[in-house]
């Protein structure tokens, strides 16, 4: 069975990070090893949480598994909580990443064009030199603005569909260069179609081609997709799949979890039911 070391934080409520990626990897297959970059008795969207940083520890987790002569098919980044996290991360891929490692970051550090409450231009300096190391990253929309200095609010500005597209093409191909990984952009929201139905979508830039696919929106923002579709990427490569394919079974995953949790009228802060779908990505 593959492994991949899954780096980032452990949030008792919101569905998102380790609650999101162990389910998702488990059920495609792979063993997913948790290294938690902090503890949190909700996820930060939250009004109030515990939290408690992590940074301190890992590395006696990395000292623990190099006893067990442990490998790792995979390295997946998620939430992080500084920069000194990230070191630690560049010292956990020098110590585990072996030739055939696919290394995946999730550069998480906002949405919706406002950043986390933890970000820092510390951590977003140190966060660019991390995405220079992976083979994957998926960033949504407003983390590829602040990974590339693109306005979010010039790129929103598009009234046509098409022109928002290709503006985002190109400042996919510029993260694309700038890394030389395969980039998948998330929650991609262009204006309404001529219909006046509204798409949420991700496009798939690789340095040879783009691929865009979308599915309805409806105009909610759920806690964790991010995480459950970038946790689908890395199972679907552990697996050999065809990362085009496996977007579009993200999509359809997320379709039926994000209409079930509207319909229940869960509060976004909670997250999607996805939990009942799992068998969708067997």
């Amino acid at each position: 069975m593959k492994k991949v070391a899954v780096i980032q934080d452990l949030s008792s409520f919101g569905k998102c990070s380790l609650t999101a990626a162990i389910p998702v990897l488990s059920v495609m297959g792979v063993q997913a090893c948790p290294l938690p970059t902090a503890i949190l008795s909700a996820q930060t969207g939250f009004p109030s949480f515990f939290y408690e940083d992590f940074t301190s520890k890992m590395h006696f987790f990395e000292e623990e598994w190099s006893k067990l002569n442990a490998t790792f098919d995979g390295i997946y980044t998620g939430f992080v909580t500084g920069q000194e996290q990230i070191n630690n991360i560049f010292r956990f891929i020098d110590k585990f990443k072996r030739d055939e490692t696919v290394v995946l970051v999730d550069p998480v550090m906002g949405d919706v064009g406002e950043a986390y409450k933890l970000f820092t231009n510390e951590l977003l300096e140190r966060m660019k030199d991390l995405v220079k190391s992976a083979d994957v990253i998926t960033p949504n929309v407003t983390e590829c603005c602040l990974l590339t200095g693109l306005s979010y609010e010039k790129l929103h500005s598009y009234s046509n569909e098409k022109d928002f597209l290709k503006a985002l093409e190109e400042v996919g191909n510029t993260l694309q260069l700038e890394t030389n990984a395969k980039v998948v952009l998330t929650g991609v929201t262009p204006p309404p179609k001529d219909s006046g139905y509204q798409f949420v979508g991700n496009m798939y830039l690789d340095g040879s081609k783009t691929f865009y696919s979308e599915m309805p929106y409806n105009g909610k923002s759920y806690s964790g997709t991010g995480d459950l579709f970038a946790s689908i990427m890395m199972g679907s490569m552990m697996r050999g799949d065809d990362l085009e394919k496996s977007i579009e079974l993200a999509e359809q995953f997320l379709t039926v979890a994000i209409q079930d949790t509207y319909l229940e009228g869960v509060p976004e802060v909670e997250g999607v039911n996805f939990e009942k779908y799992l068998k969708l990505l067997i």
